[in-house]
C-alpha cells in the first residue's frame, strides 16, 4: 500500500477532489458511465438478435438499444466538458498551493536553496505547455484512456459468461502489452536533471526574447539572432528527450502484435466452434465477440503517455510543498528566552499561562517566555548584538560555506552603522539575518540581551524596514506602493518628500504602464518609492532601517540628498539604521563604519578613526577617492 500511495499517479488523482470535489465526483460517475455503457450496449444488442432469432417483440429490445445508444453519445462530450474544466481547476490549486508553499515559510532559505531551484523552475509554468500539455487538455486524454480501461475489464468480465479462461487469456494478453511497452520505451519521470536545464535554458532564452529589459542590449549588440538560435536549439532538445520519453522500439511491438494475435485467435477460434456446436446461441455469439473486442481497450496507449505526462509534474509541484516548508524553516530554538525587564513594556502584563520569574544565572531579571512569544514593541531599545555568528549559504553539493564566521558586533541603538566589503563578504547577509529570513547555524542575535530567536516574529518585523537592492515593484497605485499595509495619506505624502519623490505622480496613479492611467517609473524613481516605503514604516513604528544599496541608481548628488534627508528623518526615534553600501561618500556619513573581508569583521569605527588607523577601509576610500581628485 505504501508504494502504491507513493507513486505519482496515485498523488495525481487524490489531487482532484482536493482541488474541485463536486466536480471530481461528478469526472468520476461520467468516467464510470463511459467505461460501462461500450459493455451495456454489447448486451443490449444481444438480446435483440436473439429477440429477433426468437420471433419475440422487438420494441423493449429496440428501446433499450436506443437509451444505451444516445446516453453513449451524450455522456462522451459532457465528460469531455467536465475534464476540460476539472483540469483548469487542478491548475490552479495546485498554482495556489505552490503559491502558498513560496510564501508561507517564515523564512526564504527554500527560495535560495540551490536544490530546489530547478523544481520551481519547473513548477511554476507547469501548466503553460511548455513540458506537456496543459491539464486540461491532459484531462481529456486521462479520461478517455480510464474510460476504454473500464470498458476493457467489465468486457473481460462479460466474457468469463462464455468460459472462465477466455478473459485470462485476452486479459491477459493485452495488459502485457503494458509491461512489454512501457518498459522498452523510457518511461522515467520526465522530471530529470537533463530535462529541467533544457527547460531551464529554454525559458531563459525565451524571457531575453519578449522580457523589455534586455531588449536594447540585444539589438545594440546584435544577438538578436543567437537569442532566437538558442532557443530553438534548446526547445529541439527538450522535444527531443520528450520523445525519448514515449517512443517504442520494434522489437517490443512485434512481440506484443504476436501475443495479442495468438490470444485473439484461441478465444474467437473457440467461440466459432461452440456456434457450429449449438452450444451458444447467435445473441450470444454476438455479445461474447464484442466482449472480445472490447478488452482490447486495456492496451497500453495514449493514455499511459497522458497520465505520465500530467502526474509528473502534478507529483513534482506537491513534493516542493514540504521540502519547501523545512528549507523555509527558521532554526528558533525550543527553550525558553529571556526577556529582560527592561524591554517589556511598562504596564504590559505576563503573557497567559506564564508567571513572573526571578533573576537566572548569566541574566537579568525577567520573564520566561517560550521561543517566538515575546513582545517586541520599543525594541531595541538599547542594542542589538551578534555574538559569535557562525552562517552560510548551502551550495549544490549541500555544504555550507561560512559567509559569517564567529561574527562579534555590538550596535547602539540610535546609532547608524554603515558596513563595507568586496562583493560575497556578508553585508546584505547581516540584513537578511536582521529581518530573520534566516537563523545562525550557530551564535546568536539579541535584542537588547533577549534572543531575537525569542521574539513574536511578526512583532519583530512590524519593527523592521529595509530597503533591498531588489526591491519590490507593485503594479498598484502610488499610495500602495509606499504603504502596502495601509497608512493615513498625510504618512504617504511625508514619506514621498523625505525622499525626493513628491512630485512623482498623484496617490491613486497604478505604477504600470498597463492599467488605465497607469505610468512607468525609471529605476531611479522606483528607487525613491522603496526608499518612501521604508520611511512610511518608520513613522508608523519601524524601529531598524536597513539599507542594503538603496541608491545605485541615483547619482552622487541625488544620493548624498537622499540619505542626508533619511538620516535626519531617523535620528529623533530609537532607530538603527544600517547601510550596506559600497559608496564612500554616502558611508561616511555613518555613526559607525564596519568593515568585513574573509567572513569576519576587521575593522570597526568612525570615518575619521577608520581614515587614521589606514587600514582596509582607508584602502577601499582611497582608491573611490582617486577618481575624483
Amino acid at each position: 500500500m505504501s508504494r502504491l500511495t507513493g507513486r505519482k499517479e496515485w498523488t495525481f488523482f487524490a489531487a482532484l477532489p482536493r482541488a474541485a470535489p463536486g466536480l471530481a465526483a461528478l469526472w468520476w460517475l461520467a468516467l464510470v458511465l463511459r467505461g460501462v455503457l461500450p459493455a451495456a450496449f454489447a448486451i443490449a444488442m444481444g438480446v435483440l438478435i436473439g429477440a429477433v432469432e426468437r420471433g419475440d417483440p422487438l420494441g423493449a429490445p429496440l428501446a433499450l438499444v436506443g437509451a444505451i445508444f444516445v446516453v453513449l453519445q451524450v455522456v462522451g462530450p459532457i465528460h469531455q466538458a467536465l475534464s476540460a474544466n476539472l483540469g483548469d481547476r487542478t491548475a490552479a490549486w495546485l498554482y495556489e498551493q505552490l503559491a502558498g508553499a513560496c510564501v508561507r515559510p517564515p523564512g526564504i532559505g527554500h527560495l535560495e536553496d540551490p536544490e530546489l531551484t530547478s523544481d520551481l523552475t519547473v513548477a511554476r509554468e507547469f501548466d503553460l505547455g511548455m513540458t506537456g500539455p496543459p491539464l486540461s487538455i491532459s484531462m481529456d486524454f486521462i479520461a478517455s484512456g480510464m474510460a476504454e480501461m473500464i470498458g476493457g475489464l467489465v468486457s473481460a468480465a462479460i466474457l468469463a459468461a462464455y468460459t472462465w479462461w477466455a478473459p485470462l487469456v485476452l486479459a491477459g494478453a493485452w495488459l502485457a502489452t503494458h509491461w512489454l511497452l512501457r518498459e522498452s520505451a523510457v518511461w522515467r519521470d520526465r522530471n530529470t536533471g537533463e530535462v529541467r536545464g533544457a527547460q531551464r535554458d529554454a525559458d531563459y532564452a525565451y524571457r531575453l526574447a519578449v522580457d523589455p529589459p534586455a531588449s536594447k542590449e540585444l539589438r545594440l549588440f546584435g544577438i538578436v539572432d543567437w537569442t532566437i538560435e538558442r532557443f530553438r536549439a534548446r526547445r529541439t532538445r527538450l522535444h527531443e528527450l520528450q520523445y525519448a520519453a514515449t517512443r517504442l522500439r520494434e522489437r517490443p511491438v512485434i512481440g506484443s502484435l504476436l501475443i495479442v494475435a495468438g490470444a485473439n485467435l484461441i478465444v474467437l477460434w473457440s467461440m466459432a466452434g461452440a456456434v457450429a456446436d449449438h452450444r451458444i446461441s447467435l445473441g450470444e455469439l454476438v455479445v461474447f465477440v464484442q466482449s472480445a473486442v472490447g478488452v482490447s481497450m486495456i492496451a497500453f496507449g495514449g493514455f499511459s503517455w497522458a497520465l505520465d505526462g500530467a502526474a509528473a509534474p502534478v507529483a513534482a509541484v506537491l513534493r516542493l510543498e514540504p521540502a519547501m516548508r523545512v528549507a523555509g524553516a527558521l532554526r528558533g530554538e525550543s527553550r525558553d528566552v529571556i526577556l529582560p525587564a527592561a524591554s517589556i513594556p511598562r504596564g504590559s502584563a505576563p503573557p497567559h499561562g506564564q508567571s513572573p520569574r526571578g533573576p537566572l544565572p548569566g541574566a537579568q531579571a525577567g520573564l520566561a517566555l517560550a521561543a517566538g512569544s515575546a513582545p517586541a514593541r520599543a525594541v531595541p531599545a538599547r542594542e542589538i548584538r551578534f555574538r559569535d555568528v557562525t552562517f552560510g549559504y548551502r551550495d549544490p553539493a549541500g555544504a555550507a560555506a561560512p559567509v559569517l564566521e564567529h561574527f562579534d558586533l555590538t550596535i547602539p541603538a540610535g546609532a547608524s552603522l554603515a558596513i563595507v566589503g568586496q562583493n560575497g563578504a556578508g553585508k546584505t547577509t547581516i540584513a537578511k539575518l536582521l529581518c530573520r529570513l534566516y537563523d545562525p547555524q550557530s551564535g546568536a542575535i539579541e535584542i537588547d540581551g533577549a534572543d531575537l530567536r525569542g521574539l513574536d516574529l511578526a512583532a519583530w518585523r512590524s519593527r523592521v524596514t529595509a530597503v533591498f537592492q531588489d526591491y519590490l515593484k507593485l503594479e498598484l497605485a502610488l499610495r500602495d506602493n509606499v504603504a502596502p499595509g495601509g497608512a493615513p495619506d498625510d504618512v504617504v505624502r511625508a514619506a514621498l518628500a523625505s525622499a525626493g519623490a513628491a512630485d512623482l505622480a498623484a496617490l491613486d496613479t497604478v505604477l504600470a504602464r498597463g492599467y488605465d492611467g497607469g505610468t512607468e517609473l525609471s529605476g531611479g524613481q522606483w528607487q525613491r518609492v522603496a526608499l518612501a516605503r521604508a520611511l512610511a514604516a518608520v513613522q508608523l513604528g519601524a524601529g531598524v532601517v536597513l539599507l542594503d544599496e538603496p541608491t545605485a541608481q541615483l547619482d552622487v548628488r541625488g544620493e548624498a540628498e537622499i540619505f542626508a534627508r533619511l538620516l535626519a528623518a531617523t535620528r529623533s526615534c530609537t532607530t538603527i539604521t544600517i547601510l550596506v553600501s559600497h559608496r564612500f561618500s554616502t558611508v561616511r556619513m555613518a555613526d559607525l563604519i564596519v568593515v568585513l573581508d574573509g567572513a569576519k569583521l576587521v575593522e570597526l569605527g568612525s570615518h575619521d578613526e577608520l581614515l587614521a588607523r589606514g587600514g582596509a577601509y582607508a584602502e577601499l576610500y582611497g582608491i573611490q577617492a582617486a577618481a575624483y581628485r
